[in-house]
């Protein structure tokens, strides 16, 4: 299985990783807020994760880390 993964508290809530997500699972979590202030991002349905490292690529913060078959 796939997985993607957050540094949540480093996470500036920017977006940029929901918008590259070709499977679109991940949401920027409005129930959390970080030490920072922000809401960051957080992945639903990790199952469904291709490990594509768009999202990585996108990241400004390099706060993702995508592992292929874990």
């Amino acid at each position: 299985m796939n997985r993607v993964s957050f540094n949540k508290s480093l996470c500036k809530g920017c977006g940029l990783c929901v918008l590259a997500c070709p499977r679109h699972i991940i949401f920027l979590d409005k129930e959390q807020i970080n030490e920072k202030g922000y809401h960051p991002a957080a992945v639903r349905e990790q199952d469904q994760c291709i490990a594509c490292a768009m999202c990585a690529t996108m990241c400004p913060d390099v706060v993702i880390t995508v592992e292929k078959g874990v």
